[in-house]
Order: C-alpha cells, then structure tokens, then sequence
C-alpha cells in the first residue's frame, strides 16, 4: 500500500470559451423571466469543480426576484370575505433549482448520501438529484420530480424547464430520456448528442417532457469558465476538467495522430497525455492507496505506482507497446490509460471502499481518503472505529468550507480573470473615462 502520495506538477490551463457561450451567458437573465425550473447539471466526480459561477448571479437573482416575494415561494389564497389565508391550490409563480450530479455510477456509493445531506444543510435553497442515464429508475424519479413541481402549481398552464450546465455533462442525453419516459408510445430522440463538447450551440426549440401534466424544456449550450484560475488551483481544475470529460475535443485525437506518426512535442497550449495520466494516477492512489483500480492493468503481484513515468513503463511493457529496440512507448500508454479509465476505469474505481478492512491493523497513523475528483480528507487512527456516514458528512462539509473560502480568496485577489481579460477591461475603462471626457466638453460648449 502507499503511504505517500506526492502531488504531480501541472501545467498552466488552456482556455476555450467559444462565442456561442458568451452569446448564451448574456441571454440566461431574460430566459430566467420564462423558466419555472432550472435543472443544472453536474458531474458527480466533480461536483464542486462543475459549478459554474457565470450563472450563478443570474440563478440567485432570479431566485430572489420569483422565489422570495412570499415565504415558501407561493402565495397564500384568500377568500373574498376572509382577512387570512385560506387552503389551496398554489397561485404563486413556480421557482425551483435542481441540480443534478449525472454519472452517478462513477462515484463511490458510500458518498452519495452524506455528500447529499451536506449539500442540502448548506444550500436548503437548492434540491439536489443523483442520477446515471443510464438507469431507467432514477431518470422515472426525475420525471416525476418534474411533475410533482407541475402539480403544486395547477393554475399554470404548463411548466417550463431550463436545463444548463458546463460541456458535456449530459443536458441533451438527460431531456431525450425524460422525453422516452414521460411521452407514451414510440418517442424518436429529439436533441442531437455527441461524446465531443459543443455540439450545442443554441438555445433548443421547446421539447415536450410531459403530456399530462405539460411539461416543456429547452436544451442550452454548455458553457465553460472564461479562465479556470492562476496558479496550482487553476491547473488542477483544467486537468480535472479534461479528464472527466474532454473539455478540449481536439486533445486526445491531435495526440494519437502525433502517437502514430512519431512527431515530438504536442501542439502549444494543449495538455501533454502524460500530465494527465499522472494527475488521473494520483487520484486513482488517492481513492485506494492499498489497491487502486489501476493494478489490474499491471503484471500480477504488482504493488501501487507512485510515479507516472515508471507507471507507464510497466504499462507499455504489459500492452506490447514497444518502440525500437524494445524501449516502452509510454506516449501511448498514457493515451490508452486515459481511454481506459474514461470507459472502464472510472467503474471500477467507484468500488472503492470508504476505508480499507485493513486499516486499522496497519499501524498508520492517518488515512487520506477521496470522493471523486473534488472531495479528499484525512482520517485520524481515532476516527477509524467511528468512521460512519454522519463521520464522511462532517469531512465533505468541511471540504466545501475550504473549496468556498478558496474562491473567494481567489476572487479577491483577481485569480478568476486572466491577464487578457484585465487588459481588456482595463480598455473599455480607459474608453469609458475618454467618452465621459468628451461628454463633458460638449456639454460645456453648449452651456456657453
């Protein structure tokens, strides 16, 4: 087992934030006015990291502005002749955000329930919802999730729902098969889908969810964060964003093509494979130091890998992917390695146990434990005996204590926007003062 597990050094993020996610993000206030729910998606494995804080002012404004204006978000009924409320049916405008973490199978089992409980004592405001497409049940939950916020609200024609959320986290995916499960008969699939990012680019034609009680929705562009950070905190999240799902669509085909035809080096700007194996093998440690899902691809007997280039030598050996004079191709190692978690890995390693049988007769003195890509915390040799779902609660709250008290930090200290941004915003303040300058000359001439 390790019982060290260095961090792996990462390069500064790439950027991709194409116009029509800029269009999107100006166009979310007005389309708020029309919505009665919201249902943003998220990844599991990267549940703090796939919050996009470009929607969340206009979320938290729409809230306030349709959800606040009366206590439970609906107004009391009054009958004509009587001074205080009365029992009925709601009148009042429907205001729900749901947010709902999508590849459920991929995440450890034991977290779900606890990671749920903390996120709902810290945001009571929001609903949370895990689901995996690919399980009939949890989508017919969501439906009727769906349906029961329709029919609180009965005097509304029809309920509207936006779904949002970063690239390639599900939205289409999710509405074909609300649609399958909330239209009876045959339902061909409505929304185009793709393993790529952005095959989304505009806002969709209404799409019918539910026929009694109607249930509309619209699909929307995933959109990116403009600049994912400075430092060690945006390198992480850029890494973890092109391993989870890739961010960057050109990435892994530029890179198989650079494989085969035995060029050096990698397009400038682009992550190297290799950085994301590392980063994907130390999470992978993370998850399970004693034996990591990874080890099934290793000769047998073989122990934990710390370091990626010995890794990807053990691998290339064990996959015949030789260069000349039997030298390890770990360049397609790393590449198959990613393929491999992305298809297989990543179940595998959701099998994880929240801690190892054997760790309290190990002698350790702490335990580091991970949920997913976002949540990792320590374990105390005198927590191990009590080590139980209200235990894993308490450490993921203070895990999104952390995450929250880092972006703010970061947000104060200018870590959110990128040396472009400033450049450019520090222009349109110079245009700005320049305009108001000649304001105020003609201003003056005419008042002569």
């Amino acid at each position: 087992m390790l019982t060290h597990i260095p961090f792996p050094p990462l390069p500064a993020p790439p950027s991709w934030f194409p116009g029509h996610m800029l269009q999107f993000q100006r166009m979310l206030p007005t389309l708020l006015n029309k919505t009665d729910v919201v249902l943003e998606l998220r990844d599991a494995r990267l549940p703090l990291t796939s919050i996009n804080q470009n929607f969340e002012g206009a979320l938290q404004k729409w809230k306030r502005e349709r959800g606040t204006e009366f206590p439970t978000g609906i107004p009391p009924l009054r009958d004509a002749s009587a001074t205080t409320p009365v029992a009925g049916p709601s009148m009042g405008a429907a205001c729900q955000r749901i947010v709902v973490f999508s590849k459920r199978d991929l995440v450890p089992e034991w977290g779900i329930k606890p990671f749920q409980r903390a996120m709902a004592a810290k945001y009571p405001d929001q609903k949370f919802f895990f689901a995996s497409w690919n399980s009939r049940r949890d989508i017919k939950a969501l439906n009727e999730l769906l349906v029961n916020v329709a029919r609180e609200h009965p005097h509304r024609p029809e309920l509207n729902v936006l779904v949002v959320g970063m690239p390639n986290v599900g939205k289409s995916t999710l509405l074909n098969a609300l649609r399958n499960i909330g239209i009876a008969g045959p339902t061909p699939k409505a929304l185009r889908t793709s393993a790529h990012p952005g095959m989304t680019r505009v806002l969709s034609t209404r799409l019918k969810l539910c026929v009694e009680p109607l249930v509309y929705a619209y699909d929307s562009p995933g959109v990116m964060l403009p600049f994912l950070g400075k430092g060690d905190k945006g390198a992480e999240r850029g890494v973890k964003l092109a391993l989870i799902a890739p961010v960057f669509p050109w990435l892994l085909t530029y890179v198989e093509f650079s494989v085969r035809t035995e060029t050096a080096g990698i397009k400038e700007g682009l992550y190297d494979t290799e950085t994301l194996a590392s980063y994907l093998l130390f999470r992978m440690n993370v998850l399970d130091p004693v034996s990591p899902a990874y080890l099934r691809l290793l000769p047998p007997g073989s122990p934990p890998v710390v370091y990626v280039q010995d890794f990807l030598e053990l691998l290339a050996q064990r996959l015949c992917m030789l260069k000349r004079g039997g030298i390890p191709d770990t360049a397609r190692a790393a590449v198959w390695f990613i393929k491999w978690w992305r298809e297989e890995g990543g179940l595998a390693s959701a099998a994880a146990p929240a801690l190892p049988a054997t760790a309290s007769g190990i002698g350790l003195q702490s335990w580091r434990r991970g949920w997913g890509f976002d949540l990792e915390w320590t374990v105390d040799a005198a927590e191990f005996g009590r080590y139980d779902e209200s235990m894993i609660q308490a450490k993921m709250e203070e895990c999104m204590s952390r995450f929250e008290e880092a972006a703010a930090e970061e947000e104060r200290e200018g870590g959110a926007i990128s040396s472009t941004q400033e450049k450019k915003r520090a222009k349109e303040e110079q245009r700005a003062r320049q305009q108001a300058r000649t304001r105020a000359r003609l201003a003056a001439k005419k008042g002569r």
